[in-house]
């Protein structure tokens, strides 16, 4: 099942430092706590648009600002990279969807199937209603 997973993520942000660059993606390791818990490395890659600049090294991170929410570190991507665009992350098809949690309340993310250009969701994106269901409050 790993290898036909493919996570999909949109770039929030891209910061450059004096030695590093940090692209930050709209999940993390609410939805993805694999790279955190044990390691596993991702080489993710642009999609969506060509991109004829040279690569460069960057740490792809979540957005949950946490030291180890890194979806991948040090993988050369683009160097145009900017918000917007979309990194897709190969064999997240295994443990992706069972692993992902509410963290920080950020809600899980949908599963859509494709098959011969025809895309299908399976499971819905978790929305905050969903979330705030389960708070029956005081």
């Amino acid at each position: 099942a790993g290898p036909a997973g493919v996570a999909v993520y949109r770039v929030l942000a891209v910061k450059r430092t004096a030695g590093r660059t940090f692209v930050a993606v709209d999940g993390g390791m609410s939805d993805n706590p694999r790279p955190a818990l044990y390691g596993v490395r991702y080489a993710p890659r642009l999609i969506g648009r060509p991109s004829s600049t040279p690569p460069r090294l960057v740490t792809v991170v979540g957005r949950h600002c946490e030291a180890g929410d890194v979806l991948a570190d040090e993988v050369a991507l683009p160097g145009d990279i900017h918000p917007g665009d979309l990194l897709a992350l190969p064999a997240a098809g295994a443990y992706h969807l069972s692993m992902a949690s509410g963290y920080n309340l950020v809600g899980r993310p949908p599963v859509v199937a494709v098959s011969n250009g025809t895309a299908r969701t399976l499971v819905r994106r978790e929305s905050q209603d969903d979330m705030n269901r389960r708070d029956i409050g005081l």
